[in-house]
């Protein structure tokens, strides 16, 4: 595989904190590569050095095999007077990306279908769009530009359980070349597992290389320090020996030989520093009755639109549930409605005697009074004493504990991150011993080893749990079952998890184009006076047609399987890799024509 960026000995330091010290790693062609770390811990740092948007002090980054790059920043830099046609489509010519099978799926799979439907069409101006309409506008325009080097920060951002699923696939179909690459930010588990080919862990200014995604990761970490902690354990041997030695008195330290102390300051001042540790703690939960929330015959409106129809819905004690569904289907207002914070246009709730709720939304309100507070007295706020266990610690121990160490206490809450903020404010909740907790985008701003903590505690809570995710590793780890909102103010229950929440969304979208399909048809080839419409003949051939077609993509869907595979296998062969890239292009050309093909006979068919 070609080297497309080289890094020999880079060092950057961002005032006092040395954000890489002397790393030396490479981009190959045909890497899929997940960045992972702490907040604030340098990942994004490095992603500007690797792009070419940030100097190093010293040591030397090349890009010897990059032709384009392209770079999806955590900042909107979208033009607010420029159109959604000039921002993804640029100077394209319509026949030049309505003819490209992978630019249609960009469009489909972000902005809603070939008319961006879901932002309003090609002529709708940026200016009054949400951050999440920006953000996928800003995805897809890189997408269709496919730079030879990809880097996206947290491209995951402000998409749902189906988009995270159709970004991961879309990466892995077009991005397994050997002359490009993607390197990606993400505290999205699962999407990490499903792309990474290589996973890089900033830490202290170093980066650790992982061969595989997100599971296999934590194995080789896991090995790693269990190895670490063997070579520790020697060492620590050796340290109490050596200190032995030293301490037999006066006399031996003087006229023992100097190598002996030499070696014992050596193994002393060898030894690294502790690591400022973060933990969310399990606090109490208080006892919970037979009777949690009811929602019955529960109807929700926002203005014209009915986002919950007739509802009813008993949360039992116990019961951890995750919710799914697509933006706007209500999954806000649902756990709005559960916490009594939304009225009921009809319908009643009940809530039990012994219910203490907590709701985490996602704008962090929970601390918009607290804006200039201090942190620990936004902690003391809560209780200035809390029991963890068999100990009472105040809330100054606990405030180290969670990360806020020595001065960090001192700092206002509006100047901490968005993960310590989020971090703070679940403590906040769980100081007040709530037994029901409802949680809208827990990890939003949360980073993989906070997550990791989070649900530690999850995994223990003795309450009743109900999360609003589209971080699908949580919402498999923590909850016992998932239910979906899909637009048309109904519960369904799914029994088969994720996986059968997209199914159904596949099969409405699917659905959808079908009748989309039908009725232009319908339109289009409406008999004029005098005239009839296509002979008995005409259809039967027209559906032999779309049969015999089916077919065709169905086995071509196969070879290109094959292919993938094939590829993977001679990864260190790059003549044997470009051979291969070739056939799978003579194969997206081919499922193009077969595609019109079916449209036309679809036409007849109506």
């Amino acid at each position: 595989m070609a080297n497309l960026i080289s890094v020999e000995r880079a060092s950057l330091a961002l005032g006092t904190a040395q954000v890489l010290d002397e790393v030396s790693l490479g981009v190959l062609g045909g890497d899929r590569i997940g960045i992972v770390g702490r907040n604030g811990g340098g990942k994004t740092t490095l992603l500007s050095v690797l792009a070419g948007q940030r100097e190093v002090d010293s040591g030397r980054v090349t890009r010897a095999g990059v032709s384009s790059v392209g770079v999806l920043a955590q900042e909107d830099v979208l033009d607010p007077t420029h159109t959604v046609r000039e921002v993804v489509l640029g100077d394209l010519a319509e026949h030049v990306w309505a003819g490209d099978a992978r630019v249609r799926d960009v469009l489909t799979g972000l902005l809603g279908g070939i008319e961006a439907q879901s932002v309003g069409g090609f002529e709708a101006t940026i200016g009054p769009m949400s951050g999440g309409e920006r953000r996928r506008l800003a995805l897809a325009r890189l997408l269709v530009q496919d730079p030879t080097v990809l880097f996206l920060d947290e491209p995951t951002n402000h998409l749902d359980v189906e988009g995270v699923a159709w970004l991961a696939e879309h990466l892995v179909r077009h991005r397994a070349r050997p002359d490009n690459a993607v390197v990606a930010i993400t505290h999205d588990r699962w999407f990490l597992d499903a792309i990474a080919t290589n996973t890089w862990e900033v830490v202290d200014g170093t980066v650790n290389a992982f061969e595989g995604g997100y599971a296999a990761y934590v194995l080789a970490k896991a090995e790693r320090e269990r190895m670490a902690q063997v070579t520790a354990e020697r060492r620590d041997n050796l340290l109490r020996k050596e200190l032995a030695w030293l301490r037999r008195g006066p006399p031996a330290r003087t006229s023992k030989p100097k190598f002996r102390i030499d070696a014992a300051n050596t193994l002393i001042a060898d030894e690294p520093p502790p690591r400022d540790d973060v933990e969310l703690l399990r606090f109490a939960t208080t006892r919970l009755g037979k009777d949690v929330v009811d929602l019955i015959d529960a109807t929700v409106a926002l203005g014209d639109r009915v986002l919950l129809d007739r509802l009813t819905w008993h949360l039992a004690p116990g019961e951890r549930i995750g919710v799914v569904g697509v933006n706007g289907a209500g999954k806000s207002t649902l756990l709005r409605a559960i916490a009594g914070q939304l009225p009921l246009a009809s319908g009643k709730r009940k809530q039990g005697i012994t219910v203490r709720l907590a709701y985490l939304s996602q704008e962090v309100r929970e601390l918009e009074r607290y804006a200039d507070w201090r942190v620990i007295e936004a902690i003391e706020d809560v209780r200035k004493f809390v029991r963890l266990g068999p100990k009472e610690i105040s809330a100054s121990q606990l405030a180290t504990r969670l990360g806020f160490t020595g001065g960090r206490q001192q700092t206002r809450v509006s100047d901490l991150s968005g993960g310590e903020r989020r971090r703070l404010q679940l403590t906040r909740l769980l100081m007040d011993e709530p037994n029901v907790l409802l949680l809208d985008e827990p990890t939003n701003d949360l980073d993989i080893e906070t997550l990791t903590s989070l649900e530690d505690v999850l995994d223990g809570w003795a309450g009743t749990l109900l999360v609003v995710s589209h971080d699908r590793y949580l919402l498999e780890r923590a909850c016992d079952r998932q239910v979906a909102l899909l637009g048309d103010g109904k519960l369904r229950q799914l029994p088969g998890g994720v996986d059968q929440y997209l199914e159904l969304r596949h099969a409405a979208i699917e659905s959808a184009a079908r009748e989309a399909i039908s009725t232009s048809a319908r339109v289009d080839n409406a008999p004029a006076a005098g005239t009839s419409g296509p002979s008995p003949a005409e259809l039967r051939e027209a559906r032999k047609d779309m049969a015999r077609i089916e077919k065709q993509l169905t086995r071509l869907t196969q070879r290109e399987d094959k292919i993938h595979l094939a590829m993977a296998e001679a990864a260190a062969d790059h003549a044997k890799v470009l051979e291969l890239n070739g056939q799978l292009r003579e194969i997206v050309d081919e499922r193009e024509n077969l595609e019109l093909e079916w449209l036309a006979a679809a036409e007849i068919v109506g």
